[in-house]
Formats: C-alpha cells, sequence, structure tokens
C-alpha cells in the first residue's frame, strides 16, 4: 500500500541535519551536577580502551582503593557502579532486601521517600520514621524504632540534598549492631566533602555520585559493602531479583578473576580515577576543611544580607544550603534571572520545600572563595529588584 504523497518515508521522515553540539559555559551552583574539573573533562575524552584491557584493570584497582581512602573504608568490596547514584541507591536494596525483610527507612526529605519506594519494589515490609523536612533524628529516636520495629535493615540519609541537613552520625551503627540490623548511608551530597568514617560508624553499605563531591560528571554510582552485608548476600535464599545490579556477579568482573559482567563505561572510569587522585593529593581532611570554610563564608554572607537559612547552624551541610525565598519574590524567576543572564545555576526546592527555598551548592571543584564572592554580589545587586517583582520585571527575567 502506498504511503499518503504527504507523508515522507519512514527513512527521511526523522532525519535532521544538526549543527555541532554547542553548550553554554554555566556556573553550576545548584543541588548538582556541579562542574568538572579540568583535568577530569581531559580524561574523559582520551581514546576508550577495552574494558578488559590490562591497563584497564589496573586502573580498576586504582578506582576502588581511592573509593576507599574517600569513604575511610577497608571494605573489599567497594566499586563505582555503570549508573548514577540512583543505580547504587538501588543496588543496596536489590542485593539485600528479600521478600518479607523489615526495612526501617528515616525519613527526613526527598530522598529518604526515594529508599521507601525502592525497598517496597523489592518487597520489603517498610516502616518508616520521620522528621520535618529541615530537622535530623536524635540517636534516641532511632533507638526506639529500631526497638519498636526489629528490621534488618536500617536506611539513612546522610545528607540531604532536598533540605541541606547533616545527620549526625555518632552511636547510630553501634545501635544496629545491638539490633542485628544492617545499615545503609546515603553519602551523595557528601563523599569527598564532608567528614565521613564508614568503618569508625559501623555502617554497612553506602552509595554515592560521581557528580557532586568528587567533581565528575554524572554516571557512576559508587558502592560499598562490608563484611556484615556481604555475609546476608551470601545467605540469600534466592537470586537478587536485579542481574544488573547483582553485586554477586559484579564482584567477579571488580574483583580478582576480573570475569566480564558488561561493557564498563571505560572513559568515566578514566574521569572517576583522575577525580579521585586529585582528592587524594589535595588530602581527604584539606578537601572536608575547605568545603566547610567555603560554606560558612557563604552562610555569613548570606545572613549578612538578610537572607534566612532553612537548617539550623549545627545541622547546615556544607555541600548544600537551603535559604529561603523572601516574602513577596519569585524565586524561580530570579534563578531564571541568574541562569540566562549570568550562566549561574542554582537549584529550586523539593517535595515539601517546593517554591519556598533556593538550594545552593558548592562541591568539589565548585567549592571556592571566588565562588562565593560572586554569588553573594549578585544577590546583593540584584535581588532587591525581586522582592516587589512587577508582572514586567518577572516577565524579562522569564
Amino acid at each position: 500500500m502506498a504511503l499518503p504523497s504527504s507523508s515522507a518515508p519512514v527513512s527521511d521522515r526523522h532525519r535532521q541535519r544538526l549543527a555541532p553540539i554547542a553548550t553554554p559555559d554555566r556556573l553550576l551552583l545548584g543541588p548538582g551536577p556541579s562542574n568538572a574539573h579540568p583535568t577530569v573533562l581531559a580524561a574523559l575524552s582520551r581514546h576508550p580502551i577495552g574494558h578488559l584491557d590490562p591497563l584497564y584493570i589496573e586502573l580498576m584497582g586504582e578506582v576502588q582503593e581511592l573509593l576507599r581512602y574517600a569513604w575511610q573504608t577497608d571494605n573489599r568490596l567497594t566499586i563505582p557502579m555503570s549508573g548514577t547514584g540512583s543505580a547504587a541507591m538501588e543496588a543496596t536494596l536489590a542485593n539485600m532486601v528479600e521478600p518479607g525483610d523489615k526495612v526501617l527507612v528515616a525519613v527526613m526529605g526527598y530522598f529518604g521517600l526515594r529508599l521507601v519506594d525502592m525497598a517496597e519494589r523489592y518487597r520489603a515490609e517498610v516502616h518508616t520514621i520521620e522528621r520535618p523536612w529541615g530537622e535530623a533524628f536524635s540517636l534516641a529516636e532511632i533507638e526506639a524504632a529500631l526497638e519498636q520495629h526489629k528490621p534488618a535493615i536500617l536506611a539513612l540519609v546522610h545528607a540531604e540534598t532536598s533540605t541541606g541537613v547533616l545527620q549526625p552520625m555518632e552511636g547510630i551503627g553501634e545501635l544496629c549492631r545491638r539490633h542485628g540490623t544492617l545499615l545503609i548511608l546515603d553519602t551523595v551530597t557528601s563523599l569527598g566533602a564532608v567528614p565521613i568514617h564508614l568503618d569508625a560508624w559501623g555502617v554497612d553499605l553506602a552509595y554515592s555520585c560521581s557528580q557532586k563531591g568528587l567533581s565528575c560528571p554524572p554516571g557512576l554510582g559508587p558502592f560499598t559493602m562490608g563484611p556484615r552485608a556481604e555475609a546476608k548476600l551470601s545467605a540469600r535464599s534466592g537470586k537478587v531479583p536485579n542481574w544488573y545490579l547483582d553485586v554477586s556477579l559484579l564482584n567477579q568482573y571488580w574483583g580478582s578473576n576480573r570475569v566480564y559482567h558488561h561493557t564498563a563505561p571505560v572513559n568515566m572510569n578514566f574521569g572517576m580515577r583522575e577525580a579521585l587522585r586529585l582528592l587524594a593529593d589535595e588530602g581527604i581532611e584539606n578537601a572536608w576543611a575547605r568545603h566547610r570554610r567555603n560554606a560558612e563564608r557563604l552562610w555569613a554572607g548570606l545572613e549578612r544580607l538578610g537572607l534566612e537559612l532553612h537548617v539550623p547552624e549545627p545541622l547546615r551541610l556544607p555541600t548544600l544550603t537551603t535559604v529561603c525565598i523572601p516574602e513577596g519574590v519569585d524565586g524561580k524567576a530570579f534563578s531564571l534571572h541568574l541562569l540566562n543572564k549570568h550562566g549561574i545555576e542554582v537549584g529550586g526546592g523539593l517535595g515539601a520545600l517546593a517554591g519556598k527555598v533556593w538550594r545552593i551548592g558548592l562541591m568539589g571543584y565548585n567549592s571556592t572563595p571566588d565562588n562565593v564572592d560572586r554569588l553573594l554580589d549578585l544577590l546583593e545587586k540584584e535581588l532587591p529588584a525581586f522582592r516587589a517583582a512587577s508582572p514586567s520585571v518577572a516577565a524579562v527575567a522569564a
């Protein structure tokens, strides 16, 4: 049957002639990604090599060892998942949860809710404890929940990207061991930038991402599993229900056997290797201190401008600051103004904080005094015009 004369053949219908890709320079001061370090970008552009090439296998070992350094752990099973941080998040639950397992999720923001959703999909019996978005859990609250629910797993967000809260970790791992509970920790917005001591804290599984404190583009999800978690994995009654994220299979590739599992994103691991090398050259404690200094510089400047911060200082996350949008200001219009006129990205609120806060990120390569001062200067000079934004001002900004 002939095609109607008005219809082009399928072979041509979707053909486009495009110019080579051109992207603007942006300063990414939102919740992530952050700007990648130039050395990392150069590594990403190198010619690929095979994922079983002896040189690549050597690089794999370097990445694993440097991840252990960044997390302060001796965990044998430490790998970068081929996927974003959400893939690494799901890997913790996919490998640990068997149908009917009790999973307790401590929800204090958007990413706690994501853990709940994932655990339910693996048919866990999910229980939650909750704090308002902007607060953290006390040790007593966690202990009471462990005693009440007696879960096999506690999942907790260390650095809640939606709220800018840093969860204190002292004593939580000890409580989990006392109750026979495995501890999963989300370090997506803390790895490489905020003090983490997985072994000292008694964390059994942790995950992160490549695009925040590690100054690498998105695409890899660091994952680590301790001995207690390995024992639960070995004792499963059936296969891990997610083939791609099955750590018992992935470990055959990332372990000493180097048995093929999937075609690894070799160039992403080139970038990860360089990002971690730069972190080790700086020194992890120096990186932690740099992020803290620059965050405090930002906090002081915002308060000097009369802006209110959503999180009390003792719980503030050095990598992500939530700033309350002043009354009468169209927060989205001002964010678009910063992006379109100055090439600076800041984030808006998620979930319960949507439309209420800006989220300002200072992560990895972007955590510098110059970036802090540049943003504060723009807020001081240009935010006043948006405080009582007329329709014409808002339209121009958009």
